[in-house]
C-alpha cells in the first residue's frame, strides 16, 4: 500500500471518526503543553553559587529547590491527559471496526488495516503536539510582560534544549501509535469484523495488589536508601531516587487502575446474590460479563485520585515537619505558610486533573451507551421501562467507583506518607554548651565553662487528612455522577427501535 493510499485511508471516515481525530488531538494539545511548561521550569539556569533567579516574581521560579517541584506538578497533569486520550480512541470503535472489515472485504491485508488504524493515531497525536508546540511559542511571546520592578511572571526568558522539545513533539505521536500497535497486537480484523484472538475468559484476580505492594516498596525505600549511602559516605547515583519515586508511583497507579477489574467483577457477584430489583440484576450481570470496562472508564480519574492522595499525604507530613521545628525553635528560612503554600499549585493540578478526568468519563460513558445501543434497544421492545435501564447504567458506574476511588486514596495517602517519611522528630541528644565568649576559643579555657544539657526530643506524627481527602473522593465521585446524568441524555436516541435494524 502507498504512503498516500496510507493517508488518504487514515483520514477518511465519518463524523464520530473526526470527533475522536479531534478529541486526541486536544489531548495531545494539552499534554504537550503541560510537558513543555514542566521542561521549561527544570531549564531555568541557576547562577553561581546556588543564588536565587531574581527575574521573576513567584518564588516558585526563583528559588532552585522549589523548581523541581513545581516541574512535577506540571507533569502530573500528563497523566490524566493521556489516560484521557486513550478513552478518546475508543469513541466510535464499532463504526471504525465496521470501516476496517470493509478494507477488508475491499482486498486489504491484516498488517494493512493495523497499519491504517495506527497511522490515525499517529497522525492526530503529530497535529496535536504541532498546535501545542504552537500554542506554546505564542504563549511564551504573549506573556512576556515584566511588571514596574522589571520581574517576569513566568519564565519567558529561557526556553528548553531542541532534544527536549523534539523528545515532546515526536514522543507523545510515537508513543501513541505504539500504543495502539500494542492493543491492535490481538485483533485481528476480517471481512465480517473484528475478532479479539484471546478474550478475556476467566474472572480478574486480586493480583493488582502486587503492583500496588511493589510502588508502595519502592517509595518506601528512598529513606533507607539515602541512609545507606551517608552511612558509606558514598554519592548516591542522580537519577536513583527520581527513578523509586517515579516507577512506584506508576506502579501503584497501575495496581489501582488494573484493580479496578476485580473490584467490578466482585462487585457484581454481591449484587447478583443480594439484589432483587432488574436495575441491579442488569448491572450485576453487566459488570461480571465485562469487569475490565471499570479499568478502562475510570484510568485517568483514579490517577488523578492517587495523586490527589499523595498530596494530601505530603501536606500532612510537612506540617509535621514544620510543627516540629516550630516547637525547637529551629525554624524553616522563610515564611512556614509559603511551603504549604507551594502545594496548592500540587492541588490545583489535582483539580484540572478531576476536570479532565470528568471529559474522560463522558466520553467513555457515551461510548458504551453507543455500543450497546441494540441490547438497550431489545431491552425496550421487550418492555423493559428506559428508567431500569437508567438506573442500571448508574449501578454500573457506581459500584465499582465508590470502592475504587476508597482505594485510589487509601494508595495515595500511603503513597505521601512513604515518600515524607511517617512522621518528623528533633532532639533527643546531649550538646554542648559554652557561655564565656572568647574564652570558648582556647581549648585550654573552654573545657572549665563547657556544660552539657540534654535535648528532649520533640515528636510530632502527621495527621490523617480526612478533609481534604473527602474532598477529592467527593471531587471525584460528583464528576462520576455527573458523567450518569449526561450519559442518560443518549438513552433515549440509543434506545429507539430503529437501532434493532442498525448494522
Amino acid at each position: 500500500m502507498r504512503p498516500a493510499t496510507l493517508l488518504r485511508l487514515a483520514l477518511a471516515g465519518s463524523r464520530t471518526d473526526v470527533a475522536r481525530v479531534v478529541l486526541t488531538t486536544l489531548s495531545a494539545v494539552l499534554a504537550t503543553l503541560a510537558g513543555l511548561a514542566a521542561l521549561t521550569v527544570l531549564a531555568i539556569p541557576t547562577p553561581p553559587g546556588g543564588d536565587q533567579s531574581e527575574q521573576y516574581a513567584s518564588a516558585l521560579l526563583r528559588e532552585p529547590g522549589l523548581r523541581g517541584g513545581t516541574a512535577f506538578a506540571l507533569l502530573l497533569l500528563t497523566v490524566p491527559v493521556l489516560a484521557l486520550a486513550g478513552q478518546c480512541a475508543r469513541l466510535g470503535a464499532p463504526a471504525r471496526d465496521r470501516r476496517l472489515a470493509a478494507l477488508r472485504l475491499a482486498g486489504a491485508t491484516p498488517g494493512q488495516v493495523t497499519r491504517v488504524a495506527i497511522v490515525e493515531t499517529g497522525l492526530a497525536g503529530l497535529l496535536g503536539t504541532l498546535l501545542g508546540l504552537a500554542a506554546f511559542l505564542a504563549g511564551r511571546a504573549l506573556l512576556d510582560r515584566p511588571d514596574a520592578r522589571g520581574r517576569l511572571p513566568l519564565p519567558t526568558d529561557v526556553l528548553p534544549s531542541t532534544p527536549a522539545i523534539l523528545a515532546v513533539v515526536l514522543g507523545l505521536p510515537l508513543v501513541a501509535a505504539l500504543a495502539s500497535a500494542l492493543l491492535l497486537r490481538r485483533v485481528s480484523t476480517t471481512p465480517f469484523g473484528v475478532v479479539r484472538r484471546a478474550p478475556r475468559e476467566r474472572a480478574p484476580g486480586p493480583w493488582a495488589g502486587l503492583l500496588i505492594g511493589g510502588g508502595l516498596a519502592a517509595i518506601a525505600a528512598i529513606g533507607p536508601v539515602q541512609d545507606w549511602y551517608r552511612d558509606h559516605d558514598r554519592d548516591q547515583p542522580v537519577l536513583l531516587l527520581p527513578s523509586l519515586l517515579l516507577l512506584g508511583g506508576l506502579a501503584a497507579t497501575l495496581g489501582v487502575v488494573v484493580g479496578t477489574g476485580w473490584l467490578s467483577y466482585t462487585a457484581g457477584r454481591l449484587l447478583h446474590r443480594s439484589a432483587r430489583r432488574p436495575d441491579t440484576l442488569l448491572a450485576a450481570r453487566r459488570l461480571t460479563v465485562d469487569p475490565w470496562a471499570g479499568s478502562r472508564t475510570f484510568a485517568a480519574l483514579l490517577a488523578a485520585v492517587v495523586v490527589g492522595g499523595g498530596a494530601a499525604g505530603v501536606r500532612a507530613g510537612i506540617s509535621a515537619e514544620l510543627e516540629v521545628r516550630r516547637r525547637t525553635g529551629s525554624g524553616l528560612a522563610g515564611d512556614d505558610d509559603f511551603y504549604l503554600g507551594t502545594l496548592d499549585l500540587v492541588d490545583l493540578a489535582v483539580g484540572v486533573a478531576l476536570l479532565i478526568a470528568g471529559g474522560g468519563l463522558v466520553v467513555a460513558l457515551v461510548e458504551q451507551i453507543a455500543a450497546r445501543r441494540r441490547a438497550y434497544a431489545a431491552l425496550v421492545a421487550t418492555g423493559v421501562p428506559r428508567a431500569v435501564i437508567g438506573r442500571s447504567i448508574a449501578w454500573q458506574a457506581f459500584a465499582p467507583a465508590v470502592p475504587a476511588v476508597a482505594v485510589a486514596l487509601t494508595v495515595g495517602l500511603l503513597l505521601g506518607r512513604a515518600a515524607t517519611g511517617g512522621g518528623s522528630s528533633e532532639g533527643g541528644y546531649a550538646q554542648e554548651i559554652c557561655d564565656a565568649g572568647t574564652l570558648c576559643d582556647d581549648p585550654a579555657t573552654r573545657a572549665t565553662y563547657t556544660r552539657t544539657e540534654w535535648v528532649p526530643e520533640v515528636s510530632v506524627a502527621p495527621d490523617v487528612p480526612l478533609a481534604q481527602l473527602a474532598g477529592v473522593g467527593a471531587g471525584a465521585l460528583v464528576a462520576v455522577l455527573v458523567t450518569v446524568g449526561v450519559g442518560l441524555l443518549f438513552l433515549r436516541a440509543s434506545t429507539a427501535v430503529d437501532e434493532l435494524r442498525a448494522g
